[in-house]
């Protein structure tokens, strides 16, 4: 599966800590990231992680599009709801993209919890499905 990993800047510490404590989950996986973020967490964990540009520098939008190309199977975005953020606009556009694609999204550390518990569990094998645009029509 196809994992986005992006953190807020008081939020790093934390998704950081998540996937070090799960990387014999992720490591099974294509890992991809914002950039400072991917770079943080391939420094610390040694897993290999395709970075896009920075949240703010259009790192979002370049993740969005691997969503609405069905490039992406799981986001997990650990956002700091208590700090403004200059890209909001792009953040919200990622988070709509994952609601229209029906791409798990995971917001914080108990919802990324669940998620991996789930991935390794063999919960979310509905997202490896060939032609998964089947699954998007309503």
């Amino acid at each position: 599966m196809n994992i986005a990993l992006i953190a807020h800047d008081k939020k790093k510490k934390n998704l950081i800590d998540f996937v070090t404590a799960y990387q014999n989950i992720f490591k099974e996986h294509q890992l991809f990231a914002t950039g400072t973020t991917g770079k943080l967490i391939q420094k610390e964990t040694g897993l290999t992680i395709y970075r896009f540009q920075s949240g703010p520098l259009g790192g979002d939008q370049q993740i969005g599009a691997k969503i609405a190309n069905d490039e992406m199977d799981m986001i997990i975005f650990f956002r700091d709801p208590l700090t403004a953020q200059p890209h909001e606009p792009d953040v919200s556009a990622l988070l709509r993209l994952c609601d229209v694609y029906k791409v798990p999204l995971a917001t914080n550390q108990a919802s990324a919890e669940i998620m991996v518990r789930g991935l390794q569990n063999g919960w979310l094998d509905w997202r490896s499905i060939k032609d998964k645009r089947e699954i998007y029509d309503d």
